[in-house]
């Protein structure tokens, strides 16, 4: 088996929208319907059901360690379980199953970082949280966890490839969130927990 089959089966993966899946099993709008229309736990949250909310969460951050997961016992080498990690972060924000769309990529990142590392992983959610937990914005915390994550991961994992690949989900999570950061500057950005 080769990188590229590795790749595609992390965008496979990857490609699963949980946010709307878990909606569906729980009677909620469409999580594209509310607030940014991200299909992400966030927007999940906002529908004011806490633990749809974390399924979603649980779900998207599974799929980029569970593509991990599998690449690696199917005899991947480093570059092949790394290439899987980045497949299943672009099988969530281009969704063959949301015709090319989905979400910003935040906790199949987070999956992925843990794929990496267990301390990667720990970083990105001590800073998501510090963030989130002071702003009560998910948006500026994930801008603000990409923005440190990459320098963690060039001082913490062994092989650069990985803290190539961490860098460059962290550059998109951030180009993912434009708008975003635009609300935020204009002070129109919705909060954490907030309906809409």
């Amino acid at each position: 088996m080769n990188t590229a089959i590795f790749l595609l089966l992390g965008y496979a993966l990857g490609s699963v929208p949980f946010a709307i899946l878990v909606s569906k099993a729980f009677g909620l709008a469409d999580p594209r319907t509310i607030g940014s229309g991200n299909p992400g736990a966030t927007n999940v949250l906002r529908s004011g059901n806490k633990a749809a909310a974390l399924l979603t969460l649980l779900g998207d951050a599974l799929k980029g360690l569970l593509a991990m997961w599998l690449a690696e016992k199917l005899g991947a080498d480093m570059l092949g379980v790394t290439v899987a990690g980045l497949g299943a972060f672009l099988g969530h924000v281009f969704s063959v199953f949301l015709r090319f769309k989905g979400g910003k990529g935040v906790a199949t990142a987070a999956g992925v970082f843990f794929g990496f590392s267990v301390w990667l992983g720990l970083a990105a959610i001590v800073v998501w949280l510090a963030v989130a937990l002071i702003s009560r914005y998910s948006s500026l915390a994930a801008i603000c966890t990409a923005v440190v994550v990459p320098f963690v991961a060039w001082w913490l994992l062994p092989h650069p490839e990985q803290a190539l690949a961490v860098t460059a989900i962290a550059v998109f999570v951030v180009r993912r969130h434009r708008e975003n950061i635009q609300r935020l500057l204009a002070g129109t950005e919705g909060k954490m927990g907030k309906k809409k």
